[in-house]
């Protein structure tokens, strides 16, 4: 980095504004002193923005990702450290201090963690499946759609970047549950499986007349149509009449995506496409009173924050095993992605009683509360910064630790 470069961004530290230089992402760092003396330096290179609005403001709804670096950040502190954040998109960092701990995402944990003390001990943030895991699977959708419907589009993947993080970290926390966990054991580090916090808490009695609502479902999602299934759950839904589809998710940004499946998200009765809607907002809410279920079958996560956030509104889940969530007795886990198997997983919940319909709703709003809240993220994230501590303070592990 030159010195001009490095002037900026310590002036930005600073709250200052000089110069023109705009990256796309906040370059600032916020600093947390915990209470009482501390014990020692955290840097988190994760989402920055929850830290710069200011206190009067809510944590944006849009993403679990911004309710979940506010509680890490939290926990560090509760543990007696200052932690010092970051965008994780801040490849230029340059410390200007002695780091105990650096907790990054995966994406420039290297870059970061070269420019800091080598004793620092590393933990790797992990919110996706390995990279080539990731990326192997959302070829072989794309060669999927293919030979279904002649079709290829690129646009509707979801690449994650080539990264080396989990080599150069001494700890990965994965978000997701044994398969996800999979595809990092091959690094040999210590792993801790974490669950994705809901990004709104919703009430357990919301009013549903499961009756009326049987055959009504939901696909919520983001960016990557193809990858999380959007292609298959079209298609499966033009075939079945009877029963009825929500989308909710920015379609529109992907527009070879659109042109492909415009007859099945505008002209097909049963479907009805309405864009990206806010989990905490009322047209969620009203679409969540009318609905029974969420079907997402993507073919690779670290763990569906959208699924996340309709177990806990209470929506029985129909869900690939890559989807990184468990369903347990309360929902249906797709082995195999095929529209022909979310079709019969479709009729199979549409077919229960209604007093069946309940209870597995009853059971997955449960289910999100135990170990989906903000509280369950606390403590199971609490134990894990614990282990880790205790574990990296041991002489035999700096003595023999490697890194990438």
């Amino acid at each position: 980095m030159n010195l001009k470069r490095l002037l900026l961004q310590t002036a930005r530290g600073l709250g200052l504004d000089i110069g023109r230089y705009n990256p796309g992402f906040p370059t600032g760092i916020v600093s947390l002193p915990p209470e009482g003396i501390s014990r020692g330096n955290v840097l988190l290179a994760y989402i920055l923005e929850p830290f710069l609005s200011r206190r009067s403001k809510s944590i944006s709804t849009s993403h679990t990702h911004h309710g979940e670096s506010m509680l890490i950040a939290d926990t560090w502190l509760q543990q007696g450290y200052s932690v010092d954040v970051i965008d994780y998109r801040n490849h230029e960092f340059v410390s200007q201090k002695r780091y105990d701990f650096l907790v990054s995402a995966r994406t420039h944990l290297a870059t970061i963690a070269a420019r800091l003390d080598p004793e620092c001990v590393k933990v790797a943030h992990l919110d996706t499946s390995h990279f080539a895991n990731n990326n192997h699977a959302t070829y072989s959708r794309l060669l999927d759609l293919q030979r279904r419907r002649g079709l290829s589009l690129p646009q509707s993947a979801r690449f994650v970047e080539p990264n080396s993080a989990i080599e150069h970290a001494d700890y990965g926390v994965v978000l997701g549950n044994e398969i996800t966990l999979g595809t990092y054991r091959y690094a040999n580090k210590p792993l801790f499986p974490l669950d994705v916090p809901a990004a709104h808490p919703f009430p357990q009695d919301i009013d549903k007349d499961f009756a009326g609502c049987r055959n009504q479902f939901l696909w919520f999602g983001s960016g990557g149509m193809v990858h999380k299934g959007l292609d298959l759950t079209l298609e499966a839904f033009a075939g079945m009449p009877e029963m009825r589809l929500t989308v909710c998710g920015p379609v529109e940004a992907e527009k070879e995506f659109v042109r492909a499946y415009s007859e099945e998200l505008y002209r097909t009765p049963n479907i009805r496409a309405v864009g990206w809607v806010d989990v905490a907002g009322e047209d969620f809410l009203h679409i969540v009173k009318n609905t029974v279920g969420i079907i997402y079958p993507s073919c690779a996560e670290g763990q569906a924050g959208s699924v996340v956030n309709c177990l806990a509104a209470g929506l029985i889940p129909i869900v690939s095993r890559e989807s990184g969530i468990p369903v347990n007795d309360f929902g249906v886990l797709l082995d195999n992605c095929t529209v022909e198997n979310v079709r019969n997983a479709v009729r199979k919940i549409a077919a229960l009683s209604d007093a069946d319909l309940a209870v597995r709703a009853r059971k997955t709003w449960e289910y999100a509360k135990t170990y989906h809240s903000h509280d369950a993220y606390r403590v199971r994230y609490g134990k894990i910064v614990q282990e880790i501590i205790a574990d990296s303070g041991r002489q035999s592990f700096k003595k023999n630790r490697v890194t990438g």
